[in-house]
């Protein structure tokens, strides 16, 4: 691929004179050798000469700049300065901006972090969070900002191992997404092996859970804890998907799968199909894997649906260790339109309700809350441990930190900057050593610009973040604390005769030995008013 980019670009200036050919042709060759030897820039090494058009656009007229960096995986808005400061933040230059905010602090949404003339330094600069209950026997402790589900597959080898080595090196945990367990997993990083409703990686030829495979691979110490995938944001109710375009030898064998067609999981699980069998199966992987802490993922749809959850759990006596929570604005490789756009909970609603859900059952302190959507700032990080989470998942900044320019060519097998291709030539792009460094210099960064901002809160630690500490301004004139926007209840709130009338409806509707509408609960009747 490279060479052909080369050749090309020759190509360009062959038909000119001897002489003047030679005099463009030979420093574009050199140019062209150098652009092949760099290790730094994806997009040059995989289209030498032409590859430097791309920045060359970047740098002139601010619309351009605009439309390359502002355009969204999934056509939504995503700040330009975000992308920016992770690159700045990747390579290890100077993230600062001059000239003050570059945001209308006027304008509705706008959010802001109170401080305090009481501002600190705090000097854990890697906060971690304890996650294990009371049934868990090898607790994790985890950073705050860790690697969100990307599988191998969805991304390519050399990504998949940058992102090992770099979570090894700064010290996070990354998780696998539900393409199972690889080699290019290992490499030093702490994982979260995410088990998705295609069970890959431990599943029959037939396509159930195979607990005794499980069992071997959930062994390696590299494992740290157990992800079982019930929904994602960005196509929540739908499997994920593989197109055939990506699907190599190495990947079906990892997977299980047979070659020559799109990978879809199904969009419910095999293994359980009631509450009470989602606690107990969540419970067999916590004993098959030694102890080690085993959780749920999900976007946040029906609130019943939670709800029997939690009561299963009260039931049966059995805790999760932690739910996920995945916003309805993540973004994906591979997703239909109308999913991506029209379903499923926002990230700040959703985390909310789970965080709300478990304070008014009583189980907070035990089940530990992670929030995974457009996580990319240390501003980012405190904006959801102050509603309500314990940890959070970045998966597109960390791509952003591999080199990714957002090309949109995730399901097609042709990404430039070699992210998300399993093309060798286009993957040849992306050049482990430097991606990886790259990965962790980002995260300290992000997590240390995060501990700077708990600091200037006047807080001695990320534990004491809470709603009151992030403004929102919600019109012209008027700005609201997070604690006066939302509701927020009190401990064991959902077990007294007066539950909340927010909740009541799906709380009493809620049943733990099935996920469908207890029928002994008569639905609220409509009232059809005329006029």
């Amino acid at each position: 691929m490279a060479a052909l980019a080369l050749l090309a670009s020759v190509a360009i200036v062959a038909p000119l004179g001897a002489a003047i050919g030679a005099a463009l042709v030979v420093p574009l060759v050199a140019l062209g050798l150098f652009d092949l030897a760099q290790t730094r820039h994806a997009i040059r090494r995989n289209f030498p000469v032409i590859g430097h058009g791309r920045y060359l656009l970047e740098t002139i007229r601010p619309e351009i700049n605009q439309y390359f960096i502002e355009s969204d995986t999934d056509g939504t808005p995503f700040p330009r300065e975000q992308r920016t400061v992770v690159y700045q933040r990747a390579k290890g230059v100077r993230d600062t901006v001059p000239f003050g905010t570059q945001q209308d602090v006027y304008a509705a949404g706008h959010e802001w972090l109170n401080h305090s003339l009481l501002a600190r330094t705090v000097e854990d600069e890697e906060p971690r969070i304890r996650i294990g209950s009371k049934d868990c026997a090898k607790p994790y402790l985890a950073s705050v900002l860790n690697v969100g589900a990307m599988s191998y597959g969805a991304l390519s080898g050399a990504a998949v191992r940058a992102l090992n080595r770099g979570a090894a090196d700064a010290g996070f945990a990354h998780n696998t997404g539900e393409g199972g367990i690889s080699e290019h997993h290992r490499h030093g990083g702490d994982l979260i092996w995410q088990l998705g409703t295609g069970y890959f990686g431990a599943r029959t030829e037939g396509g159930d859970f195979d607990a005794e495979t499980f069992a071997l691979k959930a062994a390696d110490p590299a494992v740290k804890m157990i992800e079982v995938k019930l929904s994602q944001g960005a196509k929540p109710g739908h499997g994920g998907i593989l197109p055939a375009a990506k699907l190599t030898a190495k990947i079906a064998a990892v997977r299980g799968v047979p070659l020559g067609r799109d990978v879809i999981s199904p969009p419910g699980h095999r293994a359980f199909r009631t509450p009470l069998e989602l606690v107990l199966f969540c419970a067999k992987l916590r004993e098959l894997s030694g102890g080690k802490p085993v959780g749920i993922k999900l976007c946040v749809g029906k609130h019943r649906e939670l709800f029997c959850i939690l009561k299963a759990m009260r039931a049966t006596g059995v805790h999760l260790d932690f739910i996920t929570v995945d916003g309805s604005e993540g973004g994906t490789g591979a997703a239909p339109l109308e999913l991506t756009n029209s379903v499923g909970t926002p990230l700040v609603e959703g985390l909310l309700f789970v965080h709300n859900a478990l304070v008014g059952v009583g189980l907070r302190d035990e089940v530990k809350l992670l929030a995974s959507g457009k996580v990319t700032t240390g501003f980012d990080v405190a904006r959801l441990l102050a509603i309500g989470a314990d940890a959070c998942y970045a998966a597109r900044a960390m791509m952003f930190a591999l080199g990714c320019i957002q090309a949109r060519r995730c399901n097609s097998n042709d990404c430039p900057a070699g992210v998300a291709t399993q093309n060798p030539g286009l993957e040849r792009g992306l050049v482990v050593k430097d991606k990886a460094r790259r990965v962790a210099q980002y995260h300290r960064a992000t997590v240390k610009a995060f501990s700077e901002l708990v600091g200037a809160a006047g807080l001695d630690d990320h534990h004491a973040l809470r709603p009151w500490h992030i403004h929102r301004r919600v019109g012209p004139t008027q700005v609201k604390r997070y604690d006066e926007i939302y509701e927020y209840l009190e401990t064991g709130a959902l077990l007294g005769d007066q539950v909340p009338e927010r909740y009541a409806r799906a709380w009493h509707a809620a049943h733990p030995e099935r996920f469908e509408r207890d029928p002994t609960q008569r639905p609220t009747p409509m009232v059809m008013l005329a006029g």
